[in-house]
């Protein structure tokens, strides 16, 4: 929807939970959002930037998306930002100092869990901040939930002078439902109000504020008891009850409809007292959460006896197929074993990268280096640590590539002595959390060469402009950050900075090797955009002529997509070797064109496809 279309009003419409999220945001009459992308909450933005009447942007990093949302707030108006989870591990400094502040504009921070880890390095529960920093959190359940606990979310931030938590899951953000909804409330921002001793947290400001925080939570527990989004579902079937919250509500009632549930949409602080009287009219209660026993571990502190995690797992979903065979064991009945069937053999579909990957060349190369340790990062390279080239050795959280590999270096011993140490960052990633990295690097004197690989756009998150693409989240041109000059100010040589083109094998190469010669920090920046934004321009697509292919298999390292193996045989050479062959062909519709793959082809079976083929090349690019 564009920003120049006039919006529905009032209707029923077919949302996910994360467009449902952005709807509401909008109707709360929010006049700043921001978030830096990643699955699932990546959509909540997007669908913003299409509203009129806010600011949108996509920040740097979750940290800043969290103190622009905060400063909005400070002169009164509304304010949101997103996240996935792992992004309010890096947001929790401002979160944790926002708590004692305070805040005057509504303030709602959306958290989208990844249960399950389709697309996340770890499978933490966000709701956990809620305790940690002692504001409310909010749990919806399906789209429609997820926009009025929205709307909710904001008043309550209001009323409470509290940020306020809402807690999505994968489940919610991607699953669609009808929602009705309304129209904008324009709300106009009160205006600052210069008060150091409220805004200003030194510790002489700050220490006198940590009673008004616990009056904040202690009010946000007297409302917990009686607050509509915490409800008792009636059921004839008393054997056992459950207390849910988000999506497990949900699987509950599909899986046992007659039972009783306490269904908790304002989850954190829970309403101990409400819980303790639903505990009296069921026989056994059974805690359903995803993923930790949290709310299971505070009842029996209140001295609410249930059962939760003793009976459920600990990590995944939790759909009806796991919970009916765990309920019918806690009810006492014999489970079966599950009748054994075969797997049904099925094609191996790996996770690869694109056709045409400016990162293709990257990992090929790295693949044929020796006595070398590759620290990873977070983002589409990190396929590079899968077939066909086994080429990262470390992922771990945004930005670690750089610290991680400067620790390598620093606490190397004999058996590693000799092997020199590269680290991988894509241009997104660096402007995240890698920056430091690097500043740390070349501040203690590593002996590390960075790859910097500028793809211009967050490719793993759908193509997202960043600061290196020169446009804002609605495509209009900024200032675009040169990332030479940047690795310079960082303190990079600037002879040991290198900006060249990864689709051109020998110069990547031999710029590898002898950098990574070279006892200092040096950086080799790539300079190819995703093949999947508009930047990207394709070029004349290749096919094989096969009475050429020895089958040498020297493409198939590329490790593109567009490259398929028809038959593999094997042959004894003179020496008595045993080679394996690979015949190729290339599929054309797809091929860009790009060149990685006639690189080292060593016969020359790989040439230019007729022009016929080219053109449906081009258009499958496009789409």
């Amino acid at each position: 929807m564009p920003a120049t279309q006039t919006v529905p009003a009032a209707a029923r419409m077919f949302l996910s939970g994360n467009d449902a999220v952005a709807r509401a945001v909008w109707e709360a009459g929010t006049r700043v959002a921001a978030a830096y992308p990643g699955t699932p909450s990546t959509e909540i933005l997007e669908i913003l930037s299409r509203y009129s009447g806010l600011h949108t942007e996509w920040s740097i990093n979750e940290k800043v998306s969290m103190e622009v949302a905060l400063g909005a707030s400070m002169v009164g108006a509304r304010a949101f930002c997103a996240m996935k989870h792992v992004g309010l591990n890096v947001a929790s400094d401002a979160l944790m100092t926002m708590t004692v502040t305070g805040t005057e504009g509504g303030l709602v921070i959306a958290v989208a869990d990844d249960v399950g880890m389709s697309s996340s390095q770890n499978e933490q529960d966000s709701r956990y901040w809620g305790r940690f920093a002692h504001v409310p959190v909010l749990e919806p359940a399906d789209s429609q939930e997820a926009y009025a606990m929205t709307l909710a979310a904001f008043d309550l931030s209001e009323r409470l002078k509290s940020p306020v938590i809402l807690r999505l899951t994968t489940r919610i953000c991607h699953v669609k439902g009808v929602v009705h909804t309304g129209e904008r409330n324009e709300v106009e921002p009160k205006g600052f109000v210069k008060d150091p001793r409220h805004w200003v947290m030194v510790p002489g400001n700050a220490k006198p504020r940590l009673p008004t925080m616990f009056e904040r939570e202690a009010a946000a527990r007297a409302e917990a008891e009686v607050s509509p989004l915490n409800f008792h579902v009636e059921g004839s079937d008393r054997r056992i009850g459950f207390v849910t919250s988000g999506p497990t509500f949900m699987h509950v009632r599909e899986a046992f409809p007659d039972a009783p549930v306490f269904k908790l949409g304002l989850s954190c602080p829970p309403p101990l007292e409400s819980l303790r009287r639903f505990a009296a009219t069921v026989d056994t209660v059974l805690v359903v959460e995803e993923t930790e026993p949290l709310l299971e571990t505070e009842m029996k502190a209140a001295g609410i006896a249930c059962h939760g995690k003793d009976v459920l797992p600990r990590i995944g979903e939790l759909a009806p197929d796991v919970l009916e065979p765990a309920v019918r064991r806690l009810r006492g009945e014999v489970v079966p074993a599950p009748e054994h069937v075969p797997a049904q053999q099925v094609f191996p579909r790996p996770p690869t990268m694109c056709v045409a990957c400016p990162h293709l060349g990257v990992y090929y190369t790295l693949s044929q280096m020796r006595n070398v340790i590759i620290s990873g990062d977070i983002g589409c390279y990190t396929l590079g640590a899968g077939h066909p080239w086994n080429a990262l050795d470390t992922c771990i959280s945004m930005g670690a590539s750089m610290g991680t590999a400067l620790g390598m270096d620093k606490g190397r011993g004999k058996v590693d002595e000799n092997k020199k140490i590269v680290a991988v960052i894509g241009d997104s990633t660096f402007m995240h959390m890698g920056m430091q990295g690097l500043l740390d690097i070349t501040w203690n004197r590593g002996n590390v060469t960075v790859l910097l690989l500028d793809n211009r756009a967050v490719g793993m998150t759908g193509g997202q402009d960043n600061p290196g693409t020169g446009r804002d989240i609605h495509g209009e041109e900024t200032t675009r950050v040169d990332f030479a000059k940047l690795c310079e100010a960082l303190g990079v040589k600037k002879e040991r900075i290198h900006v060249l083109d990864p689709y051109e094998l020998p110069v990547l190469f031999k710029a590898l090797r002898e950098e990574t010669k070279i006892e200092e920090p040096s950086v080799i920046i790539t300079n190819r955009p995703c093949v999947l934004i508009d930047h990207y321009q394709p070029a004349k697509s290749y096919t094989v002529e096969e009475d050429r292919c020895t089958g040498c298999g020297n493409c198939v390292e590329v490790g593109c997509p567009a490259i398929h193996v028809t038959r593999r045989d094997k042959v004894v050479k003179a020496s008595g070797k045993e080679v394996d062959l690979s015949f190729v062909r290339i599929e054309t519709s797809a091929c860009t064109g790009c060149g990685l793959c006639v690189q080292p082809c060593a016969p020359e079976a790989i040439v230019h496809a007729d022009p016929v083929q080219n053109v449906q090349s081009v258009q499958f690019v496009r789409k």
